[in-house]
C-alpha cells in the first residue's frame, strides 16, 4: 500500500512524499455504547488501514488529495473553517490540525497531503479514526515533534468531537492507536486506561455489512446518549459505570421505562466486557461467544439499536458450525454484524448466510474476513 500511495502522490503532486503513516480500522468486539457511560470496552484493530503521505511546502499553502475524491482542495495555512459539500472529508485532517493547535502542539505550515485506504467504507470499521491518527502522525513528524500514544489518541477524538461534530467516545481512536496483532484492546474509559488482551489462536473475524442505515441515525445516537445521562442522574451517579444492578432496581419506579431499559443494557454490558476479558485470558472462546450473543440480545431488547437485518444475521450465524458467537458491531441502527469463528467456518458458511440474507431482504450482504493488526505508526520519517 505504501508503494501505491507514493505512486499516486507522485502523479498528483509531481514529487516524492517526505512522511507516510498508517492507522488501522477497528472492530467493536464487545461493549456497545459503554464508552461514553464511563465503562469498559474491547475492540480489535484490523489488517486494513488508512494511509497518509505528506511533503512540506514553503509557500503557506496546504493541498489535500484523496484517491476516492477527485480534485485537490487547496487552502491557505490560515484557513481553519469546516469544509462543506463533496470535499467535506477534508474536515478530518483539518480537525486534527485544529486539535493540535488548541492543545499547544506545533503544526506544519504548508504541505501536500494524500490519503488512501483499504478500510471498506460504510462498514462500521471506523475509517474516520484511522484517518485522524494517520494524519496526526504525519503532521507531528512534519512539525518536528511527537506526543505520547495516549495524547495521539486524545487528539484524534478531540478532532472528531469538536471539529467534525461527532460525539464519539474513545473506543475508535483508542483501538486504532493501541492495536496489536493477535490481541484485543481493552479500554477503561474512565481514565482512559489502555491495555491489550491476547486473542486465543485460531480466532477469526467475519464482518457482514448490511449497508442499511436508519435515516435518523444521528438523532437516535444522540437520543440514546441523553437517555443514559438521564438514567445516571435519577439513579444518583455521575455516569452509569458507577451504578450497580441493585441501584438500578431501587430506582426503577423513578425512571421512565425508556431510561430504565437503556441503563439496564449499559450496566449489564459493562459486566459482560469484564467477563469476556476473563474468558479470553482463560482461552475459553465458547464462553466469549455466548457473551457476544447476549450482548446482541441486550442491544435489541434493552437498548433498541438493532434492526431486523442485524437480528437475522446473528440468528443465522448462531446456528452455523464453527461460529462462537455474533453481535452487531458499532453504533447500531443498521450497519454490520461481527462473528467470532473458528477456522472451520469459511466460504461455505458465508455462502449459506449470504444466500439466506438475499432471499429474505432482496439485497446482498458485504462480507469481510478481517484479521487483527497493529496500531497506528509512522512508516516513512522523511529525509
Amino acid at each position: 500500500m505504501t508503494e501505491k500511495l507514493t505512486s499516486r502522490f507522485r502523479a498528483v503532486f509531481l514529487r516524492e512524499p517526505e512522511f507516510v503513516a498508517r492507522a488501522p480500522g477497528r472492530i467493536e468486539f464487545i461493549g456497545n455504547h459503554t464508552d461514553y457511560n464511563g465503562g469498559s470496552v474491547l475492540g480489535a484493530a484490523i489488517d486494513r488501514s488508512v494511509w497518509v503521505a505528506l511533503a512540506r511546502r514553503q509557500d503557506g499553502i496546504r493541498r489535500f488529495a484523496s484517491e476516492t475524491h477527485p480534485g485537490i482542495v487547496e487552502l491557505p495555512v490560515s484557513a481553519m473553517d469546516r469544509v462543506v459539500g463533496a470535499q467535506s472529508w477534508v474536515n478530518y485532517p483539518l480537525g486534527v490540525l485544529a486539535a493540535m493547535r488548541a492543545s499547544g502542539i506545533a503544526t506544519p505550515g504548508g504541505f501536500d497531503y494524500m490519503v488512501a485506504s483499504n478500510v471498506p467504507s460504510g462498514a462500521g470499521l471506523s475509517s474516520s479514526a484511522a484517518i485522524e491518527l494517520s494524519s496526526c502522525l504525519v503532521f507531528l513528524a512534519a512539525a518536528g515533534t511527537s506526543v505520547p500514544r495516549d495524547q495521539l489518541v486524545a487528539l484524534g477524538r478531540k478532532a472528531e468531537n469538536e471539529f467534525v461534530g461527532v460525539p464519539c467516545g474513545i473506543l475508535d481512536q483508542g483501538v486504532s492507536g493501541y492495536g496489536r496483532v493477535d490481541s484485543l484492546v481493552y479500554i477503561d474509559c474512565r481514565g482512559p486506561r489502555f491495555d491489550t488482551v491476547p486473542l486465543p489462536a485460531g480466532s477469526n473475524f467475519w464482518i457482514f455489512n448490511t449497508h442499511s442505515k436508519h435515516a435518523l441515525i444521528d438523532g437516535l445516537y444522540a437520543a440514546r446518549h441523553q437517555e443514559c445521562m438521564e438514567a445516571a442522574r435519577v439513579i444518583g451517579v455521575a455516569s452509569l459505570v458507577d451504578a450497580t444492578p441493585a441501584m438500578l432496581a431501587a430506582a426503577e419506579t423513578k425512571l421512565s421505562r425508556t431510561a430504565f431499559k437503556r441503563a439496564r443494557h449499559v450496566i449489564d454490558e459493562i459486566a459482560r466486557v469484564e467477563q469476556a476479558v476473563t474468558a479470553l485470558r482463560a482461552g475459553d472462546l465458547a464462553a466469549v461467544g455466548k457473551l457476544l450473543v447476549a450482548s446482541h440480545r441486550s442491544s435489541r431488547t434493552w437498548f433498541e439499536n438493532s434492526t431486523p437485518e442485524l437480528d437475522f444475521l446473528v440468528d443465522g450465524l448462531e446456528s452455523e458450525k464453527g461460529v462462537y458467537g455474533a453481535r452487531l458491531t458499532g453504533g447500531g441502527f443498521g450497519g454490520a454484524v461481527m462473528a467470532l469463528t473458528t477456522e472451520a467456518f469459511g466460504e461455505p458458511g458465508v455462502k449459506r448466510i449470504s444466500d439466506a440474507y438475499l432471499a429474505k431482504f432482496g439485497s446482498r450482504v458485504e462480507v469481510i474476513h478481517a484479521r487483527t493488526g497493529d496500531g497506528a505508526a509512522l512508516v516513512t520519517r522523511g529525509r
